[in-house]
């Protein structure tokens, strides 16, 4: 019988396989994660406290305080559309713009309109082409 102990070799760790899959998690993960970046937007605020002239050429959209929209016509006087649809005033503002693009378009909305019918109106107005619009406000009282 031979009683020789035989030399311990000592016992490894493979780290390759270890290295490998810490890799693919990392890659898994920045593959996978959407990168929301919070930006400051910047803002001019527009003032009231002076009144502007409104340009005699411009697309004015009257909304009242229920939400209903009223559109001018070359007439100057306010026409109520038919019914609060987003399809009904984009069509009635695409008559207008496909005239020109470039024509100025003004929003009156009451100060107790809904906030759904205004940016209902801002759609309507992007989708039919309007590129400048403004909002009309009216003067500060004492600020005259």
């Amino acid at each position: 019988m031979n009683f020789n102990r035989r030399k311990r070799v000592a016992p490894e760790v493979s780290m390759t396989s270890m290295v490998d899959v810490v890799l693919l998690l990392l890659f898994f993960f920045m593959v996978s994660t959407t990168f929301n970046q919070q930006t400051a937007i910047k803002l001019k605020l527009p003032e009231a406290d002076s009144a502007e002239t409104e340009s005699t050429d411009a697309v004015t959209l009257t909304i009242d305080a229920d939400g209903a929209y009223y559109v001018e016509d070359a007439d100057g006087l306010p026409h109520e559309l038919i019914n609060r649809k987003a399809n009904t005033l984009q069509q009635a503002l695409r008559k207008f713009s496909a005239t020109a693009t470039q024509t100025p378009f003004i929003i009156k909305a009451d100060h107790k309109t809904p906030h759904q019918a205004v940016i209902t109106a801002l759609e309507a107005a992007s989708a039919a082409g309007f590129s400048h619009v403004s909002f009309a406000t009216e003067q500060t009282p004492g600020q005259q």
